[in-house]
């Protein structure tokens, strides 16, 4: 007898479908042999309980003949035992009993195929109920998997919720902060712009101060210039009326003579000096060696002639000294003033005094 089982279907309704166990089929297959081997058994052993008995034979002596006593020999080996076979029934009872044996061998079987029947609903149901047991696991432990699934989704959705809360509230912090920061540096660039401002304001009012003092300053340097230069006018007229007081006198010492001048060349020649007032005739020599050393000159001598043109005190310091006459060479008549500059002071005639006023008539050497 061969046995199959199938596995009962989940429902079309359900979204899931339970795994199938390995080794189900194997196991109906070890049952369905068993199954087959206790039919055998039952069979067999029904049958064999239902064989009638072989019958047996004996035979019956009524009486004991004479013999002579045997001559005693060894006892033979008892003979082996003979299975009795049981008497078979009459005849006309062993078809009845056949029958018998025959509905009772049905019925065995039938019992037995109920049994197998039922073991097979009982295992069949045992394993459908472990299916549906299993599914019912499986089913639970998936609404656990998606529940867990649908909390963790949960917390991921919470989480960044609250990640971009806090990100939007990073945003507005920031945004504050550069907010802030960006009225700090207006502010301080306004503090920049009023100290700028505020630099610049004292920085023209100290101009301002400057320029005005300056202004002041150039005011009385030029009202110490003009007084000056009023005092020198003052003071030149002065020596020019006491020089002319001087010159009349002289005239009218001498008889009415003019000034005279002296020539104060040596005779290589390097200079004249012509007396603007009455002088020693040897004062114009006096002057010519005091100037003929400062003279600095390495060009052209040809046809230079340069007339300065002097005025000293009476102790001989140099007032003034003027170019009145260029020789046309620039860099010779620079040379030659600074030559009579650099003769400060201008000797004394022998009285004691320098003339106020004179020419000195200057060539280079060789000229």
């Amino acid at each position: 007898m061969t046995l199959s089982h199938r596995p009962t279907r989940a429902s079309s309704a359900r979204p899931n479908r339970p795994p199938r166990e390995r080794g189900t089929g194997k196991a109906f297959a070890l049952a369905a042999l068993m199954h087959l081997l206790l039919g055998w058994f039952l069979y067999h052993g029904i049958n064999w309980q239902n064989n009638t008995p072989a019958g047996a034979e004996a035979e019956i002596w009524t009486e004991i003949p004479d013999t002579p006593a045997p001559t005693p020999r060894p006892a033979p080996p008892p003979p082996a035992p003979v299975k009795l076979q049981p008497a078979p029934p009459p005849a006309k009872d062993e078809d009845a009993d056949i029958a018998l044996q025959e509905k009772k061998r049905k019925q065995q079987e039938a019992a037995a195929r109920e049994a197998q029947l039922a073991e097979q609903r009982r295992q069949q149901e045992e394993a459908k109920q472990e299916a549906e047991a299993k599914r019912q696991q499986q089913l639970a432990a998936q609404a656990a998997q998606q529940k867990a699934m649908q909390d963790k989704q949960k917390q991921i959705e919470q989480q960044r919720q609250a990640d971009l809360q806090k990100q939007q509230q990073k945003a507005q912090q920031d945004k504050q902060r550069q907010q802030q920061q960006a009225e700090a540096q207006k502010q301080e660039q306004l503090k920049e712009q009023k100290e700028k401002e505020k630099e610049q304001q004292e920085a023209k009012a100290k101009a301002d101060a400057q320029a005005k003092a300056k202004a002041e300053s150039d005011a009385k340097a030029k009202a110490a210039a003009q007084a000056k230069a009023k005092a020198d006018a003052e003071a030149k007229a002065k020596l020019d009326a006491e020089r002319k007081a001087r010159l009349s006198q002289l005239q009218g010492q001498l008889g009415g003579g003019t000034a005279g001048s002296g020539e104060g060349l040596a005779k290589s020649g390097t200079g004249k000096g012509a007396g603007g007032n009455a002088t020693s005739p040897g004062y114009a020599e006096k002057v010519q060696r005091r100037v003929r050393p400062n003279i600095v000159w390495a060009g052209e001598t040809a046809g230079l002639e340069t007339v300065v043109s002097v005025r000293c005190s009476p102790s001989g310091t140099l007032l003034s000294a003027n170019i009145t006459r260029s020789s046309g060479n620039e860099q010779w008549d620079q040379a030659a003033l600074r030559a009579v500059q650099r003769s400060d002071p201008m000797p004394v005639d022998i009285d004691g005094k320098a003339p106020s006023s004179f020419t000195i008539t200057l060539r280079p050497a060789g000229g």
